[in-house]
């Protein structure tokens, strides 16, 4: 009898005991982990390791508090309970990381491979965290204890709440968050049931929906024109994709500081209204490969449709991406690529963090064997951070002090922007390099450059930091980009290029990376029907006499 009265609760009692029982229990191993990250040496510190578990609860009792709905919130949470029990074990005994990847080995695994996994051990730990809370939550008896209205407005009410500490916590200590997450991002992989949740939705997706999808090709009717086919040299561009370059630290732009000093000697076109199609490389790289404007565009369709350098391939162009960012997120699948860290070179590499400059590790030898006309890509390391002080070398480090530590936390504002434009000047030095090598080749070939940022940067303006803010509330920081072209004389003559009317569009319109696609087929007089005149920069300051794409 004291039992059943034990066992008996409203609808909002539920929802709060289950918050708690996964905050406290399924979220141990995250919390443990997180403030062993933390330094306990200031009451601000102390403070911000309190505030952890604090914002797990009132996040899970919010997500608990929309789908806990009668009839489905007991299946739901003992559902949760087992899946979080079991990712728990696994995290604690063999320190798996779950995520998409390591769901589809769940779900893949055949009899004999499962069953060398079930132990004793394994038994006792789904029992305790899984089995015997769900046969609680199946004992309870939820009371009707007020009218459905009042707790509708109970539990509309407790959201409100949990929402507004949430908010709170966030802007007390949100750069505390930034950083700690940036830094060990391995760790949010630990939340519970967050993980194992999203990792079992991604394993869906790619199995049910993205590997079922069968690749859309487009522009299979490119071809070269007859300006390009008409040219006694063979034409070669390079794009430098860079990373978490922010235009506000351009002094090509009116930066006051000169964070580009060589390019500023080597007679560029910087396009200063430039802006990106997301605020992460996951969003922006596949975005400004395709055909699709920002304002249409749709990642699902991106990962199974060709883009730009299909297209070119498609005409007959030779085509090369070289990374040094972690991969081209879809952009090269279909293309030549090499991700030059695997080539582990000392003098550019440490570890599995290479310096930009191993980009143009014998590129030289490539662009010799060139027979035709060519596009390569560089993607860079550019500025990323939380670890800005490893995007710059020594003789790159001119403005100090420095914040030499990947705890952006523990270091000022004018430490973090002095780190983050030594490595816009190590950027810059990369992209003069890389001019300069064009300019040895150009007895070969018409040479052109295009550099073009992936998204920005925010180094605590108005409490921000880092970059993926959802772009209707990004600031500038993270959208505004750099954005510039250098051509040789051969290519500006020969491609009849009025260098005026460039540098007056720079300066005054408004670019963006939807406007890539199209400008690199124009660039190589590239026919189809997917290219589009008016989004190609360089149209409109074509000779009308130089033919057109």
């Amino acid at each position: 009898m004291q039992l059943r009265r034990l066992l008996q609760c409203n609808s909002l009692g539920f929802i709060l005991s289950s918050a708690l029982f996964f905050t406290l229990f399924h979220n141990a191993l995250f919390l443990s982990t997180a403030w062993s990250y933390i330094t306990l040496d200031s009451i601000h510190s102390v403070i911000f390791a309190a505030t952890m578990p604090v914002v797990i609860f009132c996040a899970l009792n919010i997500i608990f508090s929309v789908l806990t709905v009668p009839f489905l919130r007991k299946p739901l949470i003992i559902f949760l309970l087992i899946g979080s029990a079991a990712s728990n074990y696994f995290m604690f005994s063999y320190g798996t990381v779950i995520d998409g990847n390591m769901m589809q080995n769940a779900f893949e695994t055949n009899a004999q491979e499962a069953s060398a996994l079930i132990t004793l051990r394994m038994g006792l730990w789904l029992l305790l965290l899984g089995i015997i809370p769900s046969f609680v939550v199946g004992l309870v008896r939820i009371r009707k204890t007020h009218p459905w209205w009042y707790m509708l407005g109970l539990r509309a009410a407790n959201t409100m709440l949990s929402a507004v500490v949430i908010l709170l916590i966030a802007a007390l200590f949100y750069k505390d968050y930034a950083s700690l997450i940036r830094n060990n991002k391995s760790v949010v992989k630990m939340l519970t049931p967050s993980n194992f949740v999203a990792g079992t939705i991604k394993f869906a997706e790619h199995r049910y929906f993205s590997r079922n999808l069968s690749l859309v090709k487009i522009g299979e009717d490119a071809q070269l024109g007859p300006l390009i086919r008409g040219q006694e040299k063979k034409t070669l561009v390079v794009l430098v994709v860079g990373e978490t370059a922010r235009a506000e630290n351009f002094s090509l732009g009116g930066y006051p500081r000169a964070t580009n000093p060589r390019l500023q000697q080597d007679n560029v076109v910087y396009f200063k209204n430039a802006s990106s199609c997301g605020t992460e490389t996951a969003i922006s790289v596949p975005c400004m490969f395709s055909n699709m404007p920002r304002s249409d565009y749709d990642a699902t369709l991106a990962t199974h449709q060709e883009g730009v350098m299909d297209v070119l391939a498609h005409a007959g162009v030779n085509v090369l991406w070289r990374d040094n960012d972690g991969g081209c997120k879809g952009a090269c699948d279909r293309i030549p690529h090499i991700d030059m860290t695997k080539l582990q070179l000392p003098q550019y590499c440490e570890g599995d963090v290479c310096m930009d400059n191993v980009l143009l590790h014998k590129l030289d030898d490539y662009i010799n064997s060139l027979k035709g006309n060519g596009v390569i890509v560089l993607h860079q390391m550019g500025s990323h951070g939380p670890a800005y002080y490893r995007r710059s070398t020594p003789e790159f480090r001119q403005f100090t002090p420095i914040c030499d530590s990947n705890q952006i936390q523990d270091c000022t504002h004018q430490q973090l922007v002095n780190t983050y434009d030594n490595s816009l000047l190590y950027t810059d030095a990369m992209l003069d390099n890389t001019i300069k090598l064009l300019q040895q080749h150009g007895d070969q070939f018409n040479t052109a450059l295009v550099y073009l940022s992936d998204h920005g940067e925010s180094l605590g303006e108005n409490g921000i930091y880092l970059h993926g803010t959802p772009y209707v509330f990004a600031p500038s920081q993270q959208t505004h980009v750099p954005f510039l072209m250098w051509m040789s004389a051969e290519y500006e003559r020969n491609f009849a290029i009025d260098r005026q009317c460039l540098n007056r569009l720079a300066e005054n319109d408004k670019v963006s990376q939807d406007n890539l696609f199209h400008t690199l087929l124009g660039m190589l007089n590239v026919q189809t029907h997917e290219y589009q005149p008016h989004q190609d920069i360089l149209q409109h300051c074509r000779s009308q006499a130089s033919g057109k794409a």
